[in-house]
């Protein structure tokens, strides 16, 4: 067996990755979207990411694709700019396997190495353990809960924000751009 190897994603992994994300928009709270994205969506999605040169990864084995991650804007407005959005999400069947601490170290240091200071998680469900312990394994931590600002399968849904610093945060300015 071929060891996890996390890389830059490619058009060819769009199929893969609407199918894993499909997966948590029909069966769980991680996202308040209702109906799964079609494959040229979630192309358009990845593709808008990697314009602002940011990045998009995914984590294969044996040429399986087994998850994904990107970072993507926190906010449109330009004095948000500095401040990034980590996604991930893993194939139902690896999951507690190391494919979202291997997605997420690589995410971060990519992070680090641009121009970014803080990074933000929202994690849809107070319930969703899993993510948010990856996400305290990295250094995150809990900075609040939106209370039932999601409604769905019958239910109201918490989001929960954690938050990190990248490289040196807010220690010094930013550069001008």
């Amino acid at each position: 067996m071929e060891q996890l190897r996390v890389r830059p994603s490619t058009e060819s992994d769009v199929a893969e990755i609407a199918r894993i994300y499909g997966h948590y928009v029909r069966h769980s709270t991680a996202t308040f979207e209702l109906d799964p994205p079609t494959r040229d969506d979630m192309a358009k999605r990845r593709s808008d990411i990697l314009s602002l040169g940011l990045p998009y990864l995914v984590a294969e084995r044996d040429g399986a694709i087994l998850g994904y991650a990107y970072a993507g804007r926190y906010r449109p407005r330009p004095g948000y700019k500095f401040t990034i959005e980590d996604s991930v999400y893993i194939d139902p069947q690896q999951v507690g396997h190391g494919c979202g601490r291997a997605l997420l170290a690589a995410l971060i240091e990519i992070c680090e190495q641009g121009p970014w200071r803080q990074m933000i998680a929202v994690i849809g469900d107070n319930a969703n353990v899993a993510s948010l312990r990856l996400h305290e394994r990295f250094g995150f931590r809990s900075v609040g809960t939106l209370s039932s600002v999601g409604f769905k399968f019958n239910r109201w849904v918490d989001s929960v924000l954690m938050q990190r610093e990248l490289g040196p945060g807010s220690s010094i300015p930013a550069a001008p751009s």
